[in-house]
């Protein structure tokens, strides 16, 4: 069962992408959505062109949200883990099972 609400003086839960392929970052990114307490927040540091829409279009399927870019030193996107969402296959981050 997750947990309420983190603390809103909680720092957001940094993920450097590297250079990793999309489906590898949106693997890493649903362990982190599976293990955080709702309403976390993550940032995403990934020099992937494609992050915005990929990113976006993921937090649609799965019912996070989607925050958008973040100011910093590298290419960094933002979302909110959902009390509600829906979950995807372990190995296939586009299907929902």
């Amino acid at each position: 069962m997750r947990a309420g609400p983190p603390d809103p003086e909680s720092p957001a839960v940094v993920v450097d992408g590297g250079d990793r392929s999309c489906v590898m970052l949106l693997l890493e990114l649903r362990r982190h959505t599976d293990t955080l307490p709702a309403h976390s927040l993550i940032h995403l540091i990934t020099p992937d062109p494609a992050a915005p829409v990929d990113l976006a279009a993921w937090c649609h399927l799965t019912g996070h949200s989607y925050l958008g870019p973040v100011p910093a030193d590298r290419p960094t996107y933002a979302l909110r883990v959902s009390p509600a969402s829906r979950r995807t296959a372990p190995r296939a981050p586009w299907h929902l099972v």
